[in-house]
């Protein structure tokens, strides 16, 4: 087939489109970075991902059957918003329709609500409906939280374990999270790809995590002994804050730290992933929190290629 998928100079965009060529796809990626390195070459065309120009985005897409969509922002900023994200990915989905595109595979996340008043839950619960409605096949693929080489939850959680004394939690570190494995994700990103079912796939990874045992965990595959401490969520917010400041980053949010402590990133489903968090950290615990990733350096940098942890 020929698909496109969003940001294959990415992270998740990435896994997908090499998934895609090792398939035998014809790929090509809309991107907001075209000034980054083409990994594939020749084998993945690009084509500006121009949400304000719709007619360009319609014909970029002419001729693909299927687009797999991986855009989103991860929290509001003044350079780019919740409401602002769910406006494009609107325009996108027209833009498909519009070129005859004949199928979307939409990358959400467990648990949207579109009655929340956290702004990352309810917009993502709006591109659903908007989808559902919008007369095109789907699949809505639902991770959790991802892990892998690009990643910067694990990686920057290590990271902390590393360098600091103590670890900081938020209130007692009960809430849980099913972390999947980006390439486990883009292996049913491709798979949905080449089906016709309408549906919504809940795609977590095989292990549940209590967060402090998963913390913990990470500091013992470090070979780290390090105090991990509850500490009320409104310090911990000004902490992180304080360390973004002087790393230049976001490191978490308050509408951030909400979901995770009310267990959004948990559901009640069968593992659509194989790979272990577990095993990963294993494989990976010589460069794992070795250097910091940030976000706020990837998404105003876009002519550099994302560093592997």
């Amino acid at each position: 087939m020929r698909v496109a998928v969003t940001g294959a100079f990415g992270y998740s965009g990435k896994y997908i489109a090499q998934r895609l060529l090792a398939a035998g796809h014809e790929v090509l990626t809309l991107t907001r970075s075209t000034r980054r390195p083409n990994p594939f070459g020749e084998r993945v065309r690009v084509a500006p991902l121009n949400f304000d120009q719709p007619s360009q985005l319609a014909d970029s897409l002419r001729g693909t059957e299927v687009l797999i969509n991986t855009y989103w922002v991860r929290f509001d900023h003044k350079l780019f918003t919740h409401t602002g994200a769910v406006a494009n990915t609107r325009a996108l989905f027209a833009a498909a329709k519009a070129a005859g595109v004949r199928r979307v595979v939409h990358v959400s996340i467990t648990n949207p609500d579109a009655h929340s008043d956290l702004p990352y839950f309810k917009g993502k619960a709006e591109l659903e409906l908007s989808l559902r409605a919008s007369g095109l096949s789907y699949c809505i693929l639902r991770p959790a939280v991802l892990f892998g080489k690009e990643d910067v939850l694990i990686n920057n959680i290590a990271w902390s374990l590393r360098r600091l004394p103590v670890f900081g939690m938020f209130g007692d570190g009960g809430y849980r999270l099913q972390p999947i494995y980006v390439d486990d994700l883009a292996a049913a990103a491709v798979a949905k790809a080449a089906q016709t079912k309408n549906e919504v796939v809940e795609a977590i990874g095989p292990e549940t995590f209590v967060y402090r045992e998963l913390v913990r965990m990470i500091a013992t595959k470090l070979g780290l002994h390090r105090a991990i401490v509850g500490v009320p969520p409104a310090l911990g917010y000004l902490a992180t804050r304080f360390l973004g400041t002087l790393l230049g980053d976001v490191i978490i949010t308050r509408e951030e730290i909400r979901g995770l402590m009310e267990n959004r990133l948990c559901v009640d489903a069968p593992p659509l992933g194989t790979t272990r968090l577990t095993d990963w950290v294993e494989r990976h615990k010589g460069t794992l929190g070795r250097r910091y990733t940030s976000e706020m350096a990837r998404r105003l940098d876009r002519a550099s290629s994302y560093r592997s942890n």
